[in-house]
């Protein structure tokens, strides 16, 4: 297969994959959709609403997820990772108070005033953060990301070399083990990462294996427009 026409594929559950394709088609660069993993609810243990200053969201996940027990929390402020979480973040009733752009840590260490209780709704796979001085974090796990095997027509359009984009460790690790169970090969492959603890998690060998310069979708799908155009050139 020619450099030119590797394509280039998502792996993250719905309906983050749609998002992605749509924001690749908004970009000029065509994404196929291969969702691998699906996001289930846990059910979680919701504090008293009036312990609660603001919420902390680093995915639209937390909202679509995290069942009635977020009703409580309604007309609150949050603190959103980015447009998307935002979004839905309105439409589940929260004020939003805070837009990042660089991950969660980032937006509180650039908030000139923060509340001092934020209730943290993430996924069972979800980074550290640093708690500001004078600000505790209590944080409550209401999702989970699950894993499908390869189906066999997405291990034939892997095989024929293709750029991968990863938005996590999990689906780095996974895409890895169904490679290497399939023998695929990774030389086949070229992983564009979120970030580089992403990149870090997909082991080595791979054709190519490079990580965005912000941890957002648009630095994602720019890294993945340059590497599908010649990806040995961005080998590390």
């Amino acid at each position: 297969r020619s450099a030119m026409s590797l394509p280039v594929l998502a792996i993250r559950a719905q309906p983050g994959c749609a998002a992605t394709v749509g924001a690749g088609a908004a970009a000029g660069l065509a994404v196929e959709p291969w969702p691998l993993f699906e996001i289930r609810p846990l059910a979680w243990p919701a504090p008293p609403p009036d312990a609660v200053n603001a919420l902390l969201l680093g995915s639209a996940n937390a909202l679509r997820h995290g069942g009635p027990a977020l009703a409580a929390y309604r007309g609150k402020p949050a603190l959103c990772v980015g447009e998307a979480t935002a979004d839905a973040a309105r439409a589940a009733g929260l004020d939003v108070a805070a837009i990042g752009s660089g991950g969660l840590q980032a937006l509180l260490d650039t908030q000139p005033r923060l509340p001092p209780s934020l209730l943290r709704i993430a996924g069972e796979e979800h980074l550290p953060l640093a708690s500001p001085p004078g600000v505790a974090i209590l944080t409550r796990i209401a999702y989970r990301s699950v894993a499908a095997p390869l189906p066999p027509a997405l291990a034939a359009r892997l095989s024929g070399g293709a750029v991968v984009l990863l938005h996590s460790a999990a689906a780095a690790q996974h895409l890895a083990a169904e490679c290497d169970r399939l023998a695929i090969p990774r030389a086949a492959l070229a992983l564009a990462a979120l970030g580089p603890r992403i990149a870090a998690a997909a082991g080595s060998g791979w054709r190519a294996l490079r990580w965005a310069q912000a941890p957002c979708e648009g630095a994602l799908l720019a890294l993945a427009a340059q590497m599908c155009h010649d990806p040995r050139e961005t080998t590390l």
